[in-house]
């Protein structure tokens, strides 16, 4: 180990504040410096006054803080309230899916307009494979197993309402407000597939703004657009 430091302009630093990191956990996060995910240690640190690059002197603690193992960079521990590209990824299709079956249960499955519809917004957020077959079944066995639908055990559609938030409003602060507005409009584009809103559909594509922040005017122009883009 060196017994001092230089400066930038190459004297030796005789005295200064020298942090002995200690890791206390790891993990994997979003690094801006790097732009992509990254480990990351999460450190405290120890000050000290050194003389000649040797501790003499406590001066505190600091930290903690989230340091990434690729650059090296130190970021606030609010850093790690960003999810990585990998779990934003998930969320993301976790949401459209969750919305594309809740329009499907409100305005029904005969149509195949509408299938083809869903069908299509789940695969692009990233599940491949999905099958009108499959979005089917999946509303049958809700109905089934809750009750959701049926009028003399849900009369609200709270139930179906909690699925919307708990798989929506976890995304929403990370989406720009073009993001939240494209996941509404494409949800209506859903719902409008087979001619116009049903009431049931209107409830559902009103709860779905709720979840995504959008105030209600927003929400009726968005549902309003969606009519006339394709």
């Amino acid at each position: 180990m060196r017994s001092a430091r230089k400066t930038r302009g190459g004297k030796l630093a005789v005295c200064g504040i020298r942090t002995s990191w200690n890791t206390i956990g790891d993990g994997e996060f979003f690094c801006e410096e790097c732009g992509g995910d990254r480990n990351y240690r999460r450190r405290t640190g120890r000050r000290r006054f050194a003389v000649l690059g040797v501790p003499l002197l406590p001066r505190g603690c600091t930290g903690p803080v989230v340091e990434c193992a690729a650059c090296h960079t130190h970021f606030g521990t609010e850093v790690l309230e960003r999810p990585t590209t990998g779990r934003f990824s998930a969320m993301l299709r976790d949401a459209v899916h969750t919305v594309a079956l809740a329009v499907l249960a409100a305005g029904g499955t005969a149509s195949r307009e509408v299938l083809d519809r869903a069908v299509r917004a789940v695969r692009s957020a990233g599940y491949a494979d999905c099958t009108a077959v499959q979005l089917v079944d999946l509303v049958e066995a809700l109905e089934a197993d809750t009750g959701r639908f049926m009028p003399e055990i849900n009369p609200e559609g709270a139930l179906l309402a909690i699925e919307i938030h708990e798989a929506v409003a976890p995304l929403t602060p990370h989406l720009e407000p073009a993001g939240r507005e494209a996941l509404l409009l494409q949800a209506a584009r859903i719902a409008l597939a087979d001619g116009g809103y049903s009431p049931a559909e209107q409830e559902v594509l009103g709860t779905v703004g709720t979840a995504l922040g959008l105030r209600p005017e927003d929400v009726l122009r968005l549902l309003a657009s969606a009519r006339t883009v394709s």
